[in-house]
């Protein structure tokens, strides 16, 4: 059985109540909302009250101007987010009587840095949309929509993608069954909160071994072929996570060195 401390962030469906989302499910839902609206308007904003040239005019590079809005933005949301770790975690300690072991802690620690480039991604791509956008409106508008499509959307699109490149007719034979399975897994791992999802599920989760979906049956279809079901370590549950993380550091260098190219080949005019 998981640590207690951890359920406490991650109940399993059957702990948590029916009616109550958890704190992963909202965090995963508000934190890209937060990174939005850090960024909509950070370059955009400025331009529109026409204080960018003004602010470029001081004796600073200019460079210095969207790394430190990007960096600003990181660390509200890392102490926001940290903040109401310790508050959850005092709750569970005093009134619950639950104590941490070390590895829950670390646990906990490392699933903060990735929900921090997580939400740095959504910080990134609208830091983006307001530099090659000039008004803030139609910067947080684009942000929200790719947010709603890669979010709320994605499944639905990547059910028809894989349809189209991997198709399995109603007497699909099992490969071709596994096959499409397995294209929907990869197309649905493009989005950035998939990857954190399943970041997040091995992390808070120690008895997660594998995030394929067709292993999973098939060991439950075959439990004689499957790992002795024990709960994983901290190194082992990395190694599980470690291309999801590695992406999500990649999506959100990405995204942040096409607002910083941006914004340095803009002319700024007083």
């Amino acid at each position: 059985m998981p640590s207690l401390f951890l359920i406490l962030f991650a109940p399993p469906s059957s702990v948590a109540p029916a009616n109550l989302p958890s704190f992963i499910f909202l965090f995963s839902f508000l934190g890209p909302l937060l990174g939005i609206a850090l960024g909509f308007d950070a370059i955009a904003g400025e331009r529109a009250d026409g204080t960018l040239p003004r602010l470029l005019s001081q004796p600073i590079h200019r460079d210095d101007v969207i790394n430190g809005k990007f960096v600003a933005g990181l660390a509200v949301v890392g102490l926001a987010f940290g903040a109401i770790m310790l508050l959850m975690g005092a709750v569970g300690i005093i009134q619950l009587g639950v104590i941490p072991n070390p590895e829950s802690i670390l646990r906990l620690l490392i699933w903060w840095v990735v929900s921090i480039v997580y939400v740095g991604f959504w910080l990134a791509f609208a830091l983006l949309c307001s530099v090659l956008l000039r008004r803030a409106a139609a910067s947080a508008l684009t942000s929200i929509a790719v947010w709603l499509v890669l979010t709320l959307f994605a499944f639905v699109l990547v059910g028809i993608v894989a349809g189209v490149l991997a198709p399995a007719p109603a007497d699909a034979t099992t490969g071709q069954t596994i096959a499409n399975l397995n294209m929907q897994e990869n197309l649905a791992r493009l989005s950035p909160s998939t990857l954190f999802q399943e970041s997040t599920e091995v992390i808070l989760d120690p008895s997660v071994r594998t995030l394929s979906y067709v292993t999973t049956v098939l060991q439950l279809q075959n439990p004689s072929t499957g790992a002795i079901p024990t709960l994983m370590t901290l190194d082992q549950s990395l190694l599980v996570i470690w291309p999801q993380v590695v992406a999500l550091i990649a999506l959100t260098v990405i995204a942040f060195a096409g607002a910083y190219i941006a914004f340095m080949r803009q002319e700024v005019r007083a």
